[in-house]
């Protein structure tokens, strides 16, 4: 097992295998994860995208393009391209804000709600597969490391975005 002591930068950097860094092994498994969730997802009429954007529409967690690019952590236009694909697909539809008419109120479709337990179902069973061997209580800790981790990126994402703004100020 490796230990980072990123105290000596210099020195950690040239001892360390960068292909055995936490950053490019969490890159390998998310993209592992992604390809086997959309080929899974496929044949439901889903994508891996959808997925942040389907549980906060279950959820009532978001129901306008703003909140659910935020919720998904996206920017805006992306987040516009999706959904414009989600309602051609039939998974979403949009009817206006009475309390904005620049924006629109965003819903599951029925038939969407009708399949997105299948879809849950089968990416809770690609989670159990591929951490086949790993205990309950090493799942958890990975999952409680993972949001953590998220959460620093998020904090060293935010304080690099407000460090540039400034000195392009």
């Amino acid at each position: 097992m490796h230990v980072y002591n990123y105290a000596r930068k210099e020195e950690a950097a040239m001892d360390l295998d960068v292909l055995s860094t936490p950053g490019h092994l969490i890159s390998l498994a998310a993209r592992g994860f992604a390809r086997l969730s959309e080929a899974r997802l496929k044949p439901l009429g889903f994508g891996v995208g959808h997925l942040p954007v389907l549980v906060a529409l279950q959820d009532g967690q978001a129901s306008t393009q703003r909140d659910l690019a935020r919720f998904a952590k996206v920017e805006q236009p992306p987040m516009a391209q999706m959904l414009a694909r989600m309602e051609r697909d039939g998974l979403i539809r949009r009817a206006p804000d009475p309390a904005d008419g620049r924006s629109s109120r965003i819903t599951l479709t029925a038939e969407a709600e009708a399949r997105l337990p299948d879809a849950v179902a089968v990416l809770l069973r690609g989670n159990q597969e591929v951490l086949l061997g790993f205990t309950d209580e090493e799942a958890g800790l990975l999952a409680a490391l993972l949001t953590r981790l998220i959460a620093n990126l998020d904090r060293v994402a935010s304080a690099d975005g407000k460090a540039l703004s400034e000195r392009q100020d």
